[in-house]
């Protein structure tokens, strides 16, 4: 059924908690215990298992889980030549802990020789299809990509392969060659018969944040002017792309281990994003006060819709139906119902530790997501 068009009335971000067996095959394979070919074995089979209770339970978009990442963003990005990247000492910055993730940083020039790893993923997701069912492709947004590489700790690596004459560094050419990666990218997914890509987008919940100052290592008026080359990157891959190819976007403020990373609401960035950024639909966090009122919505220009992310993949606890459908009739306020959507906020593993609940406790949510969706939208 590739003809279904995400977002559903109900839907999900696209990573699931890796079962233990698949981290006991992964912790092996870095021991160099097992083979590569080993690995996939027991991957394909969790990825079989795992899409079959997306089945089970009604869903009609369907995802490998990220089964084969160890992040949600940083593999995709080892994918492309002129990436590299070490193990952390120090990890990022999370509200409660720090996500030891591996630094990722340019060894040359962006560039995409040959097919993207993601490709070849996609193609044993798909082989899932069936006549209820679609498979969906999460991949880092074009805009975390160029974030990833102009971070402060990055600059020194990136300012050597994409200098300016005066020094720092060539945003048009890093750009430019980020763009002609992903612009490759899309069209080997498509080739391979994705009609469905999610771009996943930490970047505006770092811009909203009241520490954004640090975090991007420039003033305000600076972050003003980076905000516009960040819709315009997201902008340039997704120029186009083929007609019946949907690309949406789903922002964040980090998802690591139950934890977050970032806070503010939309407020300063909605004109800009909701009304500027080329996608079909937006998947927005809003499980809680960090991402602040529906009133932003307004901004949306009237060919997207919203997916509200009103379950939270934080907690192992249900939401309260009655609140979730209040909360739903708010936020019909500032944009039509019929144009929104329920989702979960995120993904219940954006890394492989993955959040604090169980696999029990993960399906109850998504099943407590189309009940309520069915409930005010129907069947």
């Amino acid at each position: 059924m590739s003809n279904v068009r995400a977002p559903w009335r109900y839907d999900f971000v696209g990573s699931f908690l890796r079962p233990q067996r698949l981290k006991d095959a992964r912790a092996k394979f870095e021991k160099g215990e097992i083979d590569a070919a080993a690995l996939k074995a027991v991957e394909d089979d969790a990825i079989a298992e795992v899409v079959a209770r997306q089945k089970v339970l009604g869903y009609h978009i369907i995802t490998d889980g990220e089964f084969r990442r160890a992040t949600w963003h940083l593999d995709f990005m080892w994918g492309f030549q002129g990436v590299t990247h070490t193990k952390t000492a120090s990890g990022i910055p999370f509200h409660d802990e720090p996500a030891m993730i591996d630094d990722t940083y340019l060894n040359g020039r962006v560039s995409l020789e040959g097919e993207h790893p993601f490709v070849s993923h996609y193609r044993y997701i798909k082989s899932f299809e069936d006549a209820n069912t679609a498979a969906k492709q999460t991949m880092p947004a074009p805009a975390q990509f160029l974030e990833q590489m102009i971070f402060p700790m990055s600059m020194e690596a990136t300012g050597k392969y994409y200098p300016l004459p005066g020094g720092g560094v060539d945003m048009d050419a890093l750009m430019a060659d980020i763009a002609a990666g992903y612009k490759k990218v899309i069209q080997q997914l498509y080739a391979a018969g994705c009609r469905n890509i999610q771009f996943d987008d930490c970047t505006w919940g770092c811009f909203v944040d009241p520490t954004a100052e640090f975090i991007f290592g420039r003033s305000k008026e600076e972050l003003k002017v980076l905000e516009k080359q960040f819709v315009q990157m997201n902008n340039m891959a997704i120029e186009g792309k083929p007609e019946d190819l949907v690309i949406n976007s789903h922002i964040c403020r980090g998802n690591f281990h139950s934890t977050w990373a970032c806070q503010g609401g939309y407020d300063s960035i909605a004109e800009l994003v909701f009304g500027g950024e080329n996608v079909n639909a937006f998947f927005l966090e809003y499980d809680d006060a960090r991402s602040g009122s529906f009133e932003p919505l307004k901004y949306v220009s009237p060919d997207k819709k919203i997916v509200l992310g009103l379950i939270t993949t934080k907690s192992p606890f249900l939401e309260d139906k009655n609140a979730v459908k209040a909360r739903i009739e708010e936020a019909s306020k500032y944009i039509p119902l019929e144009r929104l959507c329920l989702s979960p906020q995120c993904g219940f593993a954006s890394c492989e530790i993955g959040n604090k609940l169980t696999e029990q406790q993960q399906w109850a949510k998504l099943r407590l997501v189309k009940e309520i969706a069915e409930d005010v939208w129907g069947k």
